[in-house]
């Protein structure tokens, strides 16, 4: 399991914990990919939504200030144009994002992690 984490991030942290109560009992390993310090590629970001079953825009944090200050007038529909924006200014992807085996959730609410064991 993976949890791409913005340790700044109140969801990030409460989806962090739900995953650790969780991995007491089981025997999964999770990685915490803190995703502002290792910025996935663009490759990464479309295996992501390949397992998440959405297009770029549907990661995009679009009230972000570097949202608003540079990519107001961005083609959402665009996704590699998406996919370099969310490399180039990381703090633009959504978050936290789970990821068990070939699917993903995003943690909003952290309860939708529930999804992965369903």
């Amino acid at each position: 399991m993976k949890i791409f984490y913005n340790p700044s991030c109140s969801k990030c942290r409460t989806t962090l914990g739900l995953l650790h109560d969780r991995e007491d009992g089981e025997n999964e390993a999770l990685e915490v990919v803190e995703y502002l310090k290792e910025v996935p590629s663009i490759a990464d970001l479309k295996d992501l939504l390949l397992k998440l079953g959405m297009r770029a825009r549907g990661i995009v944090r679009d009230k972000e200030p570097v949202f608003l200050e540079n990519y107001a007038q961005l083609d959402l529909n665009d996704d590699e144009a998406v996919l370099k924006a969310l490399v180039k200014h990381p703090i633009l992807i959504e978050r936290p994002i789970v990821v068990r085996g070939d699917r993903a959730v995003i943690g909003r609410p952290p309860e939708n992690i529930e999804k992965l064991w369903e």
